[in-house]
């Protein structure tokens, strides 16, 4: 069983801070304001040989008005439940707080091992300050300082110590990434909790929920990957916030690092201009894609609204129209199997490769019937084509004047591929080189 480590704690002492420290990473936006980590946050942390993951909670408040705060105590007690080990995070120039009592008492009835971090000690004077927090009789004290480091060696060597000894797991490094992608309210956090069947991520109908991009991996039913569920795009001027802003920079950095986007639109609603722009998105970073259409039980349907609503979004998305469209609802998990059925066809589709003997065998017969036009009185001749060692499908057309090829020209070829070989849903590059 991986050893888990949740880090808790009341709202603004510094949990995503450390959580960043720890997993070295950026993972967990950090901002001076509370309540801004809503989600739980799943990270890995490597010390002294022994692997874990961690968990980064919203912070614990009681007697709140905000529509998220009970969703939030909701993600803690599920994080406690899940982790082995618990981090208690408390803030030294505060000192002890009504909020603090109330998470230590939940600490002290759940029969783990909890490590008292008292952060933001940076100065020796803050060090006996710390020594305030034995009053809650869960133990030592580590005093810390996420921002720089201070004091997490100590705090590591005590956490990794309560681990019992076992095998480190191996994980698969070629393991597919799928990130679920899209305008802010369209349902994609609702997907990812019909997918896992439980409340992993909080889902409210106030657009901007999610901050954080969630990794989960998802194993089972014959599935094996790492499912990423992103924060809302939104266009740039509707970006006010520094907080969404950096939400929005993470859901572009999970599209750069993921292999096929779930880009989900939103039924009622239909195909919009900012879906168009992050599927343009998608497609400049060569990403494979499946179109999800969020929300179809709220739809009245005859027998001809489906092949309607596909025939507009292909006309919308065109010419990269070769991409798969699934109708879906989160709420009653109408088809979302089919839809990881179809990413992961995507998925082979955008790693698959091609024989050079048969591409040339059959690229070039088409070429024979098909030529490219002459221009000025010149003649084309394509003599090789071959796959290109790239991420994403890519191939080189190698003739004596690659200057001279136009645009539609470019596009007979890719239909052509398109035609001959399965690249739906996945973006093809194909470049003209000289012989």
């Amino acid at each position: 069983m991986a050893n888990i480590v949740a880090i808790v704690g009341r709202p603004n002492v510094g949990k995503s801070t450390l959580f960043n420290r720890l997993t070295e990473s950026r993972d967990a936006i950090v901002e001076a304001t509370s309540g801004v980590t809503r989600d739980r946050n799943y990270g890995k942390v490597e010390w002294i040989g022994r692997e874990f993951s961690l968990i980064d909670t919203g912070g614990y408040v009681k007697g709140s008005d905000d529509v998220f705060e009970e969703a939030i105590r909701s993600q803690v007690k599920m994080a406690i439940e899940e982790a082995n080990v618990l981090l208690f995070v408390v803030d030294v120039t505060v000192g002890i707080t009504d909020l603090d009592e109330s998470v230590a008492n939940m600490l002290r009835k759940c029969n783990k091992p909890v490590f008292l971090v008292s952060n933001k000690v940076d100065t020796p004077e803050r060090e006996y300050m710390s020594s305030e927090f034995y009053a809650f009789g869960l133990g030592e004290v580590f005093g810390i300082s996420a921002i720089n480091g201070h004091g997490t060696g100590e705090m590591l060597d005590a956490v990794v110590g309560a681990f019992p000894e076992e095998k480190p797991e191996e994980e698969n490094p070629d393991l597919p990434r799928f990130a679920i992608v899209g305008r802010p309210n369209v349902g994609k956090s609702s997907l990812v909790n019909a997918l896992l069947g439980e409340s992993r991520h909080i889902v409210t109908s106030i657009s901007g929920t999610t901050r954080d991009s969630i990794h989960t991996r998802y194993n089972s039913y014959g599935f094996d990957f790492m499912l990423v569920d992103t924060a809302g795009i939104r266009k740039k001027s509707k970006v006010h916030e520094d907080i969404e802003f950096y939400s929005v920079v993470r859901s572009i950095r999970a599209i750069e690092s993921s292999d096929v986007c779930l880009l989900l639109l939103d039924a009622e609603n239909g195909i919009e201009k900012q879906d168009l722009a992050i599927m343009s998105m998608v497609v400049q970073n060569s990403k494979g894609v499946v179109l999800l259409v969020n929300k179809w039980d709220k739809i009245e349907k005859d027998t001809h609204t489906t092949k309607a609503f596909e025939q507009r979004i292909k006309q919308a998305i065109s010419p990269f129209a070769d991409v798969p469209i699934i109708f879906t609802s989160a709420l009653t998990r109408q088809r979302v199997h089919k839809a990881l059925e179809t990413a992961v066809e995507v998925f082979k589709n955008r790693t698959q490769r091609i024989p050079t003997a048969k591409l040339n065998e059959c690229m070039l017969e088409v070429i024979d019937e098909n030529p490219p036009p002459s221009v000025k009185g010149k003649y084309i001749r394509i003599k090789f084509v071959t796959q290109l060692p790239t991420h994403a499908p890519a191939f080189a057309f190698f003739c004596n004047l690659p200057q001279y090829l136009r645009e539609d020209y470019r596009r007979f070829l890719e239909n052509q591929l398109r035609k001959h070989y399965h690249f739906s849903g996945v973006p093809i590059k194909i470049f003209f080189r000289k012989k």
